[in-house]
């Protein structure tokens, strides 16, 4: 019942001793959605709107059904000390759901040591393509690791129009 699990690397020690990678658990839900909802509202704030941003995270409280979400791929959550920094979403077939790094933290490598960490698991898992919806601040991360632009859209979060691309990686 449900979804396949996706196996990945556990417990590996990234960029310093203190910052490891381990798979999202229940009960992370929360601390998950405080990090995308200060990416969303902080880390993206130059390129995004306060209207826009609002639509996409309205609220600093995670909606019913969050966690489940979370907790329906294979998401691996990048963690210093007992806070969560960042955390990746890759669902079954291949689409990179959640890609999300704690403001403070952005720039440190933790969006590389979680994408590194995505594409092993999806080798893995036998997957040929990965694909995602990059925001305005993730595009260039993904063009950096080898990805490649397949459109850009609008998609309407709330009545309100956002501006991403359609991305895919061949493995």
């Amino acid at each position: 019942m449900g979804r396949p699990r996706l196996s990945y690397p556990r417990g590996r020690d990234l960029i310093a001793p203190r910052l490891r990678l381990r798979p999202a658990r229940p009960g992370d839900g929360p601390a998950a959605h405080a990090v995308f909802y200060a990416a969303v509202h902080q880390g993206s704030a130059a390129a995004y709107g306060p209207e826009e941003r609002a639509a996409w995270a309205p609220s600093p409280e995670p909606a019913p059904g969050w966690e489940e979400q979370l907790l329906a791929g294979t998401t691996l959550l990048a963690e210093a000390g007992r806070r969560i920094v960042g955390f990746m979403t890759l669902d079954a077939d291949g689409h990179l759901e959640f890609a999300y790094v704690a403001p403070d933290r952005m720039g440190q490598g933790i969006g590389a040591a979680l994408h590194d960490a995505i594409v092993v698991t999806a080798r893995k898992a036998g997957l040929g393509l990965l694909t995602t919806e990059a925001s305005l601040i993730a595009r260039p991360f993904y063009a950096r690791h080898g990805w490649r632009e397949t459109g850009r859209q609008s998609v309407i979060r709330h009545g309100v129009a956002l501006t991403n691309f359609r991305m895919e990686l061949a493995l």
